[in-house]
């Protein structure tokens, strides 16, 4: 994909990608389930290995923990995955450049004032840095933090703010990444014609067409986006009226309880139609809610994460929550915070101290560093990986086949 006239565009639209990234997050909120199982029925955990000896005897290096805990949010996974790659970090993987992993948590509530308070503490703190796996509040942490020259690293962006600060490092391409990689396997696949499902809140349809248009339109895919009304007990009229030019995919930008709406909706009116789902649509409460996994066979998911592999990144991932966070899911939500600390340990393993400026200098000269469970995705920081959205640390994303289990297949890596 020729990324000039695109990023350009995406550079004056990148509002977009905070709409739609505040709509994952309002996934990942309802996504949260009582039922912690690591074998639930049609998910296994897959297998794991024994963790290497290797402690950290280092001086330490306070890592301040953004996590989102409170109110309507309730993603205690995030903060006890990423407790748990500090603590194997410290027991068993020489720490970061064999120092110390001093994870500062703060809870905040997924709204300004707390958020606030949060970035306020953790500079007080003096950390040398700031990971938050998700949040809605980068907007308003992220001027704190980096006015303190304090690196910010996320999993993957959802304000504005964290595509354009200096200071901000964001693992992953977000929304944008997603996107492309969708209009690049659709003209691969010889598909002419592509739907986007998007709910009605705020401006996320017109943000998502404005940013995805020129994406769809350099890979040769004719693009229509469908604006669902999220309060609608039932989309059938609005779903079956988008889909009547027959495109060759569909994909779905909104939280579980859209997902589970519209693919109820897919199923009756376009059942042949091509799938292509993010993660919020791939989770445990819409297979259940459609009728199972069977019912997403042949779907292409889109991800940052293969949490069905058996590649050595992923079991150690299995293996560090088995010892770390027994009581948390590995097929979860817990990888965002497990990626954000683990990576720190990659991209720390030659750091020379414990200051931010340290760490700052680590992640802005580790290249190709690979992402923690996320088999052929790397990182680099140094502002190239997207040179119109310097804080995008990759332009990648995973696509997969989605097989029997809800287990991913034939996964390959789309670099835009």
């Amino acid at each position: 994909m020729n990324s000039g006239l695109s990023l350009k565009r995406l550079l004056r639209v990148s509002v977009a990608a905070g709409a739609a990234g505040a709509l994952a997050l309002g996934g990942l909120t309802a996504c949260s389930s009582d039922d912690n199982s690591s074998d639930s029925a049609g998910n296994p955990a897959g297998k794991t290995t024994e963790l290497p000896s290797n402690p950290a005897t280092g001086d330490p290096i306070k890592i301040g923990f953004i996590a989102s805990e409170g109110g309507a949010v309730q993603l205690p996974m995030l903060r006890t995955s990423g407790e748990a790659a500090a603590r194997y970090l410290n027991e068993n993987g020489g720490g970061i450049g064999g120092h110390k992993v001093e994870l500062v948590v703060c809870k905040q509530s997924e709204e300004p004032a707390s958020a606030t308070k949060c970035a306020n503490e953790l500079v007080e703190k003096k950390v040398a840095a700031v990971v938050a796996p998700l949040s809605s509040q980068g907007a308003v942490m992220l001027p704190i933090i980096t006015g303190a020259k304090i690196p910010y690293i996320a999993q993957a962006p959802v304000s504005r703010a964290e595509f354009a600060t200096p200071g901000a490092y964001m693992l992953s391409g977000g929304t944008i990444a997603v996107l492309a990689g969708q209009a690049k396997t659709a003209a691969q696949s010889g598909i002419k014609k592509f739907t986007v499902l998007i709910g009605d809140s705020g401006d996320a349809a017109t943000s998502v067409k404005a940013m995805a248009t020129p994406i769809f339109q350099q890979a040769g895919v004719e693009l229509k986006v469908v604006v669902v009304p999220v309060a609608s007990a039932d989309p059938t009229p609005e779903i079956t009226a988008g889909l009547a030019d027959k495109p060759g995919a569909v994909t779905v930008l909104g939280d579980t309880r859209m997902c589970v709406s519209a693919m109820k909706v897919l199923q009756s009116v376009a059942p042949d139609v091509k799938k292509y789902l993010i993660a919020s649509c791939l989770d445990k409460p819409v297979w259940e809610a459609i009728g199972g996994h069977d019912k997403l066979i042949g779907a292409k998911a889109f991800t940052t994460v293969n949490l069905t592999s058996d590649d050595p990144s992923v079991t150690l991932y299995r293996s560090i929550m088995a010892k770390y966070a027994p009581d948390d899911d590995p097929q979860g939500l817990g990888y965002l915070g497990y990626q954000v600390v683990m990576s720190l340990g990659e991209i720390g393993k030659d750091i020379k101290g414990v200051t931010a400026a340290d760490l700052r200098t680590a992640l802005t000269t580790a290249t190709d560093v690979p992402l923690p469970a996320a088999p052929g995705l790397t990182f680099t920081c140094n502002g190239k990986a997207m040179p119109m959205l310097p804080p995008l640390c990759s332009n990648s994303i995973i696509v997969s086949d989605v097989a029997a289990d809800g287990k991913f297949e034939n996964s390959t890596v789309i670099k835009n």
